[in-house]
Formats: C-alpha cells, sequence, structure tokens
C-alpha cells in the first residue's frame, strides 16, 4: 500500500492574488468599495465574512444587475484565465518536483495536493494549473437558474469548513462521496483506515480562516506554514502575531515556491523528512 503525503493549501493570497478581487473587477466593480464598503456593512452586522461576501455577489447578479448574468460556465472560463503567470512563482509543477523528491527515498510514497479555498469553485475548476496540479480543490458553491443564472448559496467553506475537509481528506473522502453524503466524514474510522495521517500533512494559509486548520494539523503532528506578503506591513504583523506568536505555525515565508527559494526549499526538505520517516516505518496513522 502506498504512503501518502498531502501538501495542503489555502489559495488567496497563498498561491494567487485574490480570484474573487480579480472577478468583480473583471466585471466593473471596485474591489476597495466591494469589499471595504459593501462586505465589511453586512460583516459588521454580524455576517460570518464568506457568506457576507458571497450573498453580495448573489445579489449583484443578473440581467441590468452591477455583475450581470452569471453562470457557473462564466465562472470556470474566468477560472481558465488564470494560468502560470498569474500565480506565484513556483505553484505550477510543485507537485510533481515534490513527488521527485520523495520518490528519492522510496518508490512507495505519493504526494497529492490540495487547495481548501473561501473561494469560488468554478473559477478554481476553471483554472489550468490548478487542473495540472491538484488531487481535489474546495471552495464554496453557487446554485444556478438556467435563465436566470446563479441564485443562491450551495456550499460555502467558513472557517471551520476548512478543518472539515481535512478530516475528509484524512479519511480518504473524495468530494463526490462528500457531496453525496454530507455525514460521511461523521463516521468513525480506525487507523489503519485513515487514508493520509495528520503528520503525513503540510498546511499552508496566509489568512486568519486558517487559524483553525493550522492548530489541527499541528497539534496532530503534521506541519504548518504561514504565507505573508513582505511588502505589506498588515501581512507581515498578522504572521507575527496571529502565527508566529500564537504557535499556530511552524514558520512563516513569503508565497514562492521554487527550488530555490526560501519557502520552496524548506517544503521539500518537509517532504524528504516525512518520506524519511514513512519508510523508517517510524509514523504513527492519525
Amino acid at each position: 500500500m502506498k504512503k501518502v503525503i498531502a501538501l495542503i493549501s489555502d489559495l488567496d493570497d497563498s498561491l494567487i492574488e485574490d480570484t474573487s478581487t480579480k472577478l468583480v473587477a473583471s466585471r466593473g466593480i471596485d474591489p476597495g468599495k466591494f469589499w471595504g464598503e459593501t462586505v465589511k456593512e453586512l460583516v459588521t452586522d454580524g455576517w460570518d465574512p464568506t457568506l457576507a461576501y458571497l450573498s453580495k455577489i448573489v445579489e449583484l447578479s443578473g440581467e441590468g444587475r452591477p455583475l450581470g448574468r452569471l453562470t457557473n460556465a462564466d465562472l470556470r472560463a474566468f477560472g481558465a484565465t488564470l494560468d502560470t503567470a498569474e500565480f506565484f512563482p513556483g505553484v505550477d509543477g510543485l507537485r510533481a518536483e515534490l513527488q521527485a523528491v520523495a520518490s528519492k527515498i522510496s518508490s512507495e510514497i505519493v504526494v497529492e495536493f490540495y487547495v481548501i479555498s473561501g473561494g469560488i469553485l468554478p473559477i478554481l475548476e476553471g483554472s489550468p494549473v490548478l487542473q495540472r496540479n491538484c488531487n481535489a480543490v474546495y471552495a464554496n458553491q453557487f446554485d444556478e437558474d438556467p435563465a436566470k443564472g446563479i441564485t443562491r448559496l450551495k456550499r460555502v467553506v467558513t472557517f471551520t469548513e476548512k478543518t472539515r475537509i481535512l478530516f475528509e481528506i484524512n479519511k480518504g473522502i473524495t468530494p463526490a462521496q462528500s457531496a453525496a453524503n454530507p455525514y460521511l466524514v461523521n463516521k468513525e474510522a480506525s487507523a489503519n483506515d485513515r487514508r493520509v495521517a495528520f503528520e503525513n500533512m503540510i498546511y499552508m494559509g496566509d489568512g486568519l480562516t486558517d487559524i483553525a486548520s493550522f492548530s489541527l494539523v499541528k497539534a496532530r503532528g503534521g506541519y504548518t506554514f504561514g504565507l505573508f506578503n513582505p511588502a505589506k506591513a498588515e501581512s507581515a504583523n498578522r504572521a507575527l502575531n496571529e502565527f508566529i506568536a500564537g504557535d499556530r505555525v511552524t514558520a512563516a515565508h513569503a508565497p514562492r515556491f521554487g527550488k530555490d527559494d526560501e519557502l520552496g526549499s524548506i517544503l521539500r526538505a518537509t517532504v524528504a523528512t516525512i518520506a524519511k520517516r514513512i519508510t523508517s516505518g517510524a509514523s504513527t496513522i492519525t
């Protein structure tokens, strides 16, 4: 039986600049006003931030509305424009390079790449980079009326929903299986029945929405990396005060994934370390 190492990452501002911001901008809406006024007003009123921005996208979509008629097919077509140049350096091809590192240690080890995002699923599904590199992507979904386009929310990936998805990956539950039976994740599984041990997970993220996932993976022996933009003081301060000082991450780095980049080099070393532990038989599946 092959052993699995899972690289799991947030998407927006972790692997690529915010895709929902790119979407509203492409439709002629000022992103600063959308996030700073329209969405902020709902969050101030007690809305969950993810629900707030998704509900506003639905509200602003349709004939004669600011976003215009918007379908899931339109969102996938927009995602198709997000190819290599749009992503941070080294994302495209990262899984294959990490697999090469693991294969040098054991041909029985498989490296998989998952994205768990607070973004919009059809956009992710349309991206050629994510299609080439990811085993699965998880994100928010809209239902739609064939005549009107998107009309309501279908699935929302909130802060704690990310931890539920981590358990699905841990237990080997695919997105299709989860969609068919949302309660499947609650089924008891023995240690030997869990496909990806938490200690064989590497989780990366840039925001406060990732903190619960950081804590879960780190507490169960996995590796966690905070990502931040060195050019933005707010991003650096969050990495220090929320990620590092809170002991939620192994380390924090700029999101550059090439083999000669700081984070890219550490990810390759981390995969090698996990692979050696697996082959030594010291691994305890959790």
